[in-house]
C-alpha cells in the first residue's frame, strides 16, 4: 500500500474519529512494555539469552472506500501500519540498508507470555530377574517376593507427570513451580476394591477402576517446588523452594532428567550476579532444618520456636561459563571452550531437637555442635569433536555429640564426637567420530570408603552387631563404631553420590542404591543411526575401596555389568526407549561365611519407557 494512500486514509479516518464521541470512562491505550533485562543463569547452568523472533512482513491491507464507514479497530491498524513503514524506511535510509534488510527488520518488542508450561509424562515398564542373587532369605540385597523365595521375576510399570509452570507477572517478575502427578505410581496398584467401605466388589478380579486411597491422594498431586524470580539491573533474585544442581550432578542433582526419580530440593534465597562477561557469582542461604515448629492449631501462623536448633547453609558458587549460543558458535568455528567453577558450602547446627517421647520424658535438645565444609570443583573443556569434564568434591567436618536422643547426651557410651572426611570425583572423556555420529566415552568414578562393615548408603539401618553396629557380612548400616569402651572408629569416611547420578541399570541403581565406597570404570559407545534415533552400549566394572564393606568382608570385586539400549525421540516431543542389563556378580557379593557361600545367580533387567516431553 502506498504512503500516499495510507496518508489519505489516515486523514479521512482522523476526521471520522473527531466526529465520533468517545464513551466516558473508556480505558486509555495500554502502555508499551519495557524491554526485558538480560537474564543471568541458574546456579549451575547459564541460560542462553532469548533471541527475538523475526516478524514476517505484513500483507497489504485491502483499500477501503472512503465513503464506507470505517471501524475504530481498522483505523488503529492502519495508523500502526503507517508508523511501521515510516520507521522501517527511516532506518533503511539512515544506515543505507538494502531492501532485504528492510524486510527482515525485527519487531522491537515481543508480547509477554503470561503463562508457559514445560515438563514431561512418562510410562516405564520394567522387568527384574533374579535380583536377590539367589541368596538365602534375610541376606538378599534386594526385596524378594513375599509369596515364595522361588519366584525370580518381578515385572511392573510406573508412571509420572512432571510439570514446570511459569507465571510471568511482568518482564522482570515471575513465579516458577514444579508439580509432580502420579509420581512413580505403580500401574494397577490402586484398584477400587481397596477403597474403605467398598461393598460393590469383594474380589480383586472384578476391579474396573483405579482410585487413589485417601492416604495416597495427597501424593497423587505434589507441589514440589515454588519460587519467585525478580530480575534487577545487577542480577537475579530467587527465593523459595527450588532444585539444586551443580556440575555433572554427582553430588547436587535437581532430578529434572527424563529418567530421574529423586532430585535435591532446597529452601533457598539466592542472588545471581554477572560482574564480568562469562563470570557468575551466586551467594545463597539454605534453610536445611528449622527444628521444633509450633503449628499453633487455629490460633495463628506456624512459628519456629528457637533458632538454636536450626541448620543453615551459607553457600557461594563462582563459575566461568559461556551461554549455549556462545558455545555453539565457538565449536562451529573450531575453537575450544573452557568452563569451570567452585561451589562451596558451610553448614552449621548447634542443637538438634529430639521430639520423641517415652513416658512423658526424653523430649528436649541434643547439643549437636556440628559443622560441615563442602567444596565442589567442576571443570569442562571441549572442542568440536572431543570433550573432557571433571568434578571433585569433599565433605569435611565434625559432629560434637552423636547421641540420637536426649537420654544419651550425658552418657559417655553414647555422646562421643565423630569426624567427617569424605571425597569423591568423576572424570569423563568423549571422542566424536564419523561426522559426530559415533561417540566413544570413558568415565572413571571414585567415592571414598570406610573400613566399617557395610557400604553406608543407609546408615540409619541397624547392623546385626551389638547396639545396632554393623558386623561382618552386613552390606548396610552406620559407618562408625562406638560403645562402652569408647569409639574404635569415630570417623565417617564414605562419600555418597547423588541417587540420580546413575551409571548402570542394576548394581548401583537398584541393589546398592547409589555409588559409595567404590571406584568404577565405564567405557561406552553411542551411534546415531539418524537424527533422534540412537543405539548405545556400556561396560561397567565396579570394585569396593575396602573389602570389609562388601557382603563377603574379604573381597573387593563387586561385578561386571553390561548395558545395551536404544533411544528414540521426535521433534514434537515423543520419547521411547528400550534397555537391557546383565550383571555378572563377583566374589565381593558372596556371603562372608564360607559354609554359606553358594554360586550367585546372574541378575538381568529389561527397561522400557514411553513419554511425551514439552
Amino acid at each position: 500500500m502506498s504512503h500516499a494512500l495510507l496518508a489519505a486514509l489516515l486523514v479521512a479516518s482522523s476526521t471520522a474519529t473527531a466526529q465520533t464521541p468517545v464513551p466516558e470512562g473508556s480505558p486509555p491505550a495500554p502502555a508499551e512494555a519495557a524491554p526485558a533485562a538480560p537474564t543471568p543463569p541458574e546456579e549451575s547452568t547459564p541460560a542462553a539469552p532469548a533471541e527475538a523472533a523475526p516478524v514476517a512482513p505484513a500483507e497489504a491491507a485491502p483499500v477501503m472506500p472512503l465513503r464506507e464507514a470505517v471501524s475504530r479497530e481498522d483505523l488503529e491498524a492502519l495508523k500502526e501500519e503507517l508508523r511501521e513503514e515510516i520507521r522501517a524506511e527511516a532506518a533503511k535510509q539512515s544506515i543505507g540498508a538494502t531492501d532485504e534488510w528492510a524486510e527482515e527488520f525485527p519487531e522491537e518488542k515481543r508480547k509477554l507470555e503470561v503463562f508457559t508450561l514445560d515438563g514431561y509424562f512418562r510410562v516405564r515398564p520394567t522387568l527384574f530377574y533374579k535380583f536377590d542373587l539367589g541368596k538365602a532369605p534375610g541376606r538378599e540385597l534386594f526385596p524378594r517376593s513375599p509369596r515364595s523365595p522361588q519366584e525370580n521375576t518381578q515385572s511392573f510399570a510406573t508412571m509420572r507427570v512432571r510439570l514446570e509452570p511459569t507465571f510471568n507477572i511482568s518482564e522482570q517478575v515471575a513465579l516458577k513451580m514444579e508439580v509432580l502427578g502420579l509420581d512413580n505410581f505403580v500401574m494397577g496398584a490402586m484398584p477400587d476394591t481397596l477403597l474403605p467401605g467398598n461393598t460393590r466388589n469383594i474380589f480383586g478380579i472384578f476391579s474396573e477402576s483405579q482410585d487413589p486411597l485417601s492416604d495416597a491422594l495427597q501424593d497423587s498431586i505434589k507441589l514440589r517446588r515454588a519460587y519467585g524470580e525478580v530480575k534487577t539491573p545487577v542480577g537475579i533474585l530467587r527465593f523459595g523452594r527450588m532444585g539444586s544442581q551443580w556440575g555433572l550432578g554427582m553430588l547436587r542433582n535437581d532430578g529434572t532428567c527424563f529418567d530421574c526419580d529423586f532430585g535435591d530440593t532446597v529452601d533457598r534465597i539466592q542472588f545471581v550476579t554477572n560482574p564480568f562477561e562469562g563470570w557468575y557469582v551466586t551467594p545463597m542461604l539454605d534453610f536445611n532444618s528449622e527444628g521444633v515448629i509450633d503449628t499453633r492449631g487455629t490460633v495463628g501462623e506456624p512459628i519456629d520456636l528457637t533458632q538454636a536448633d536450626d541448620a543453615h547453609s551459607y553457600v557461594i558458587a563462582i563459575a566461568r561459563r559461556d551461554t549455549d549460543q556462545v558455545i555453539r558458535s565457538k565449536l562451529e568455528n573450531n575453537q575450544g571452550v573452557l568452563q569451570y567453577g567452585l561451589h562451596f558450602t558451610l553448614r552449621q547446627q548447634k542443637w538438634e531437637y529430639d521430639g520423641s517421647t517415652t513416658n512423658g520424658q526424653n523430649t528436649g535438645f541434643i547439643p549437636r555442635d556440628a559443622s560441615l565444609y563442602v567444596p565442589d570443583f567442576w571443570l569442562r573443556y571441549e572442542e568440536k569433536n572431543w570433550r573432557l569434564e571433571f568434578e571433585f568434591a569433599a565433605m569435611l567436618g565434625r559432629i560434637g555429640n552423636r547421641a540420637l536422643d536426649v537420654g544419651g547426651i550425658n552418657d559417655p557410651t553414647l555422646n562421643q564426637s565423630l569426624t567427617v572426611a569424605q571425597f569423591g570425583g568423576v572424570a569423563q572423556g568423549e571422542l566424536k567420530l564419523l561426522d559426530q555420529k559415533l561417540s566413544l566415552n570413558m568415565e572413571l568414578g571414585f567415592a571414598s570408603g570406610d573400613k566399617a562393615y557395610g557400604f553406608g548408603n543407609q546408615p540409619g539401618r541397624p547392623g546385626s552387631g551389638t547396639n545396632g553396629q554393623t558386623a561382618e557380612g552386613d552390606f548396610e548400616g552406620p559407618q562408625y563404631a562406638c560403645g562402652t569402651g569408647g569409639c574404635t572408629d569415630n570417623a565417617i569416611r564414605n562419600f555418597r553420590f547423588n541417587r540420580d547420578y546413575r551409571i548402570d541399570l542394576i548394581l548401583w541403581r537398584e541393589l546398592l542404591v547409589g555409588v559409595t565406597d567404590a571406584f568404577y570404570i565405564r567405557p561406552s559407545a553411542k551411534y546415531s543411526i539418524t537424527e533422534g534415533f540412537d543405539i548405545y552400549g556400556r561396560l561397567i566394572y565396579s570394585q569396593a575401596i575396602y573389602a570389609e564393606s562388601t557382603p563377603s568382608a574379604t573381597s573387593k570385586a563387586l561385578g561386571l555389568e553390561v548395558n545395551v539400549g536404544v533411544d528414540y525421540k521426535t521433534e514434537d516431543g515423543f520419547i521411547a526407549g528400550l534397555a537391557y542389563g546383565i550383571l555378572f556378580p563377583m566374589s565381593g557379593l558372596q556371603e562372608a561365611q564360607v559354609a554359606n557361600r553358594i554360586d550367585l545367580d546372574t541378575p538381568q533387567t529389561i527397561r522400557a519407557w514411553l513419554g511425551v516431553q514439552f
